[in-house]
C-alpha cells in the first residue's frame, strides 16, 4: 500500500526503548525518516508526509523517547545524545531494507540528525535540517550575548521541578503560547493542532523526559567532540531550510559552515519563524521538492 490517507502507527523497538511510529507511503522504493522536535510529535511532518509520499518515500515519523506514546525512561543519563542517535539508528535499521536513507529533522530532532551524521552512525543518502545549527556552531553561537539572551529557557530548564510544574499549568497552557510566541503566522497552528502538542505534554512523564533533553546536554560531556576543531566532516549533501525571523535562534548561526559540511545548500524562509516546516509549508515543501528532485525551486 502506498498512500498518505491511512498512516499505519507502529510501535519500534530500539536501543531499549520503545517508539510510536507513523508509517506512511510502505512500499516506497526510498526512506524518508522524520525527526521531530521540543515540544512537538509526528504531527510536526503535517504537510510533508503527502509530499514525501508522493515522491516514491516510505516515511517513517517517529516520537522520539519521551514523547507521545514512546517510552520515557528515567533519569537526566538517558537523554544524552548518544542514547538518543542509537534509538534512531535502530529504527533506521528496520526501515531501511536496503532503500537510500534521506534524514528530515527540525529542533531536537535535528540535533540528532547533525551528531549521528557527524558520527557517521549510519549510511545516509541525504541530510535535511530545520531551523538548528549544527552543535559545532551553536556552541559557539553560545558564546555570544546575543544568543545567550535567546536561549534563556535552557538555562531555566537545569532547574528541579519547577519547568515542569510552569509547562503542566492550567493543562500545559505554556506548550500551546510556545507555538503562539514563535510563530509569525499563527494559520496553522490552531486550537486543535495546539491541544495535540498539549495533550501529549499532559501524558504522565512527558514534561520531565522532555526538559531531561536540556539538561543532559548542559551537564554532560558528550557534545564536546561536536566542537569544530574536533568534530568529522559531514560529507552527506546537506540542506538547510531556515525560518528567517526564528525568536529562539539567530539566522547567524546558518554560517560558516566550512569543515563541518562538505556539500552544504542553504534556503532561508523570509518573514518565516522557528516552525518553519509548519508556518510556512508550501514555501518548505517547494524547497524539499526541488532540491531532491534536482529541479528549480518555483517562484
Amino acid at each position: 500500500m502506498n498512500t498518505q490517507d491511512t498512516p499505519e502507527i507502529s510501535f519500534v523497538a530500539t536501543n531499549g526503548q520503545t517508539l510510536e511510529t507513523r508509517i506512511d507511503g510502505r512500499g516506497g522504493k526510498k526512506l524518508a525518516v522524520l525527526l521531530h522536535g521540543f515540544p512537538e510529535c509526528h504531527a510536526s511532518w503535517r504537510f510533508q508526509i503527502p509530499l514525501l509520499v508522493k515522491l516514491g518515500y516510505e516515511v517513517w515519523s517517529p516520537n522520539l523517547r519521551g514523547y507521545g506514546q514512546s517510552s520515557k525512561p528515567a533519569g537526566v543519563a538517558a537523554y544524552r545524545v548518544g542514547e538518543l542517535i542509537q534509538d534512531v539508528v535502530g529504527l533506521i535499521g528496520q526501515a531501511a531494507a536496503g532503500r537510500p536513507v534521506t534524514l528530515i529533522a527540525h529542533d531536537w530532532g535535528a540535533i540528532i540528525a547533525w551528531a549521528l551524521a557527524a558520527d557517521k552512525a549510519v549510511e545516509l543518502d541525504r541530510l535535511i535540517i530545520l531551523n538548528v545549527p549544527h552543535p559545532a556552531r551553536m556552541a559557539e553561537g553560545l558564546r555570544t550575548w546575543r544568543q545567550l539572551k535567546k536561549s534563556w529557557y535552557i538555562f531555566f530548564f537545569q532547574l528541579p521541578i519547577l519547568p515542569e510544574l510552569a509547562l503542566r499549568a492550567d493543562g500545559a497552557r505554556a506548550i500551546g503560547r510556545a507555538f503562539q510566541a514563535l510563530a509569525l503566522d499563527q494559520t496553522h497552528f490552531g486550537p486543535e493542532v495546539l491541544q495535540i502538542y498539549r495533550d501529549n505534554a499532559l501524558i504522565p512523564g512527558a514534561l520531565t523526559a522532555m526538559v531531561n533533553y536540556y539538561r543532559a546536554a548542559a551537564r554532560m560531556p558528550d557534545f564536546a567532540r561536536y566542537r569544530r576543531d574536533t568534530v568529522a566532516t559531514i560529507d552527506v549533501p546537506t540542506l538547510m531550510i531556515w525560518g528567517t525571523e526564528d525568536r529562539a535562534l539567530g539566522v547567524e548561526l546558518t554560517e560558516p559552515y566550512d569543515g563541518l559540511v562538505s556539500d552544504f545548500t542553504l534556503k532561508l524562509v523570509p518573514g518565516v519563524g522557528h516552525w518553519v516546516q509548519q508556518e510556512a509549508p508550501n514555501a518548505v515543501n517547494a524547497h524539499l521538492e526541488a532540491w531532491l528532485t534536482a529541479t528549480p525551486v518555483p517562484r
